[in-house]
């Protein structure tokens, strides 16, 4: 018997939460895992909680929630032997997707019977770990506004790239990165309406800013999107969902496993969706094979 852990997030996404204890209670196989369930109650209670289980000794511990939830789950487990599952419950659920977990209710914890544990990549922004992707730009602009809408869910997200993307002005930035094809240090200076680091392949909601990105590769794939003109948006849109953004000639693709963006003064980034003000001087990096991740069985 193996224990397993659920945590959930009470304001995450737009779904009622009250109804998932049962859920789990119906649908995990009992002889397979003894559950615990917690429900957080203030910001960063999710990575105490991971914390305290991971030093039980617990096998598993679930982040029911979306990619901030995942972020507070995971930064508690990173390290240790416990592995973390997923119920995907956000706005977003850019790790969830990445991995192929499903985003209804109960398949997510039918699949943890059926699971197996891999080791993935995380990453640093500054001392701030991030699990799906950071940046600057436009992205953390959006991920800003949506934190201070007082509304949850896709369509609020939708609502602000609309209304606000006429007046966000792209940025200049200086990054100094590791080349990983002959180790030197490499320099890359431009405007941008955005630079995104990115361990997984997206923002979330099927929005592949990085199709290309493995959590099991040692590296970031750093995509800046140039300033482009406005007739360009709708094929940019369509190449984002298609996962060909990277082919654009205004995406350019950086991968190494340590950069240092420059830009004129503090702003705003952002870390899985989260808004954060952070320095003029932002240094990010990989952490290879630092969390344990419940994934569908392979065989």
């Amino acid at each position: 018997m193996k224990n397993i852990a659920f945590i959930i997030n009470p304001i995450s996404g737009t779904q009622n939460k009250r109804r998932i204890p049962k859920l789990i209670d119906k649908l995990i196989d009992k002889q397979q895992w003894a559950t615990d369930i917690v429900f957080t109650e203030y910001a960063k209670h999710a990575t105490e909680l991971a914390e305290q289980y991971a030093g039980l000794g617990f096998d598993a511990v679930v982040a029911v929630g979306g990619d901030g939830t995942v972020n507070e789950v995971a930064s508690g487990l990173r390290h240790t032997n416990t592995s973390m599952g997923i119920i995907p419950i956000g706005s977003g659920n850019g790790f969830a997707r990445h991995l192929g977990i499903p985003l209804r209710v109960n398949r997510a914890i039918e699949m943890l019977n059926r699971s197996e544990s891999i080791t993935v990549d995380y990453g640093m922004m500054g001392e701030q770990p991030f699990f799906c992707t950071c940046g600057t730009g436009f992205d953390a602009y959006i991920a800003e506004k949506f934190a201070q809408a007082g509304k949850r869910g896709f369509a609020t997200y939708v609502e602000h790239i609309i209304r606000d993307f006429f007046h966000y002005e792209s940025g200049h930035y200086r990054l100094v990165f590791n080349n990983m094809e002959n180790g030197n240090k490499e320099e890359m200076e431009t405007d941008a309406f955005l630079v995104t680091f990115a361990n997984a392949n997206q923002w979330g909601n099927a929005a592949y800013i990085a199709p290309k990105a493995s959590m099991q590769d040692g590296m970031l794939d750093v995509a800046v999107l140039s300033k482009f003109p406005l007739r360009s948006v709708p094929s940019l849109a369509l190449r984002l969902f298609e996962k060909s953004l990277d082919e654009s000639l205004y995406m350019t693709t950086l991968h190494t496993d340590d950069i240092t963006l420059y830009r004129e003064s503090e702003g705003a980034f952002h870390f899985d969706g989260d808004p954060v003000t952070m320095p003029a001087e932002v240094n990010v990096r990989i952490v290879h094979d630092g969390l344990k991740v419940l994934v569908e069985r392979r065989y």
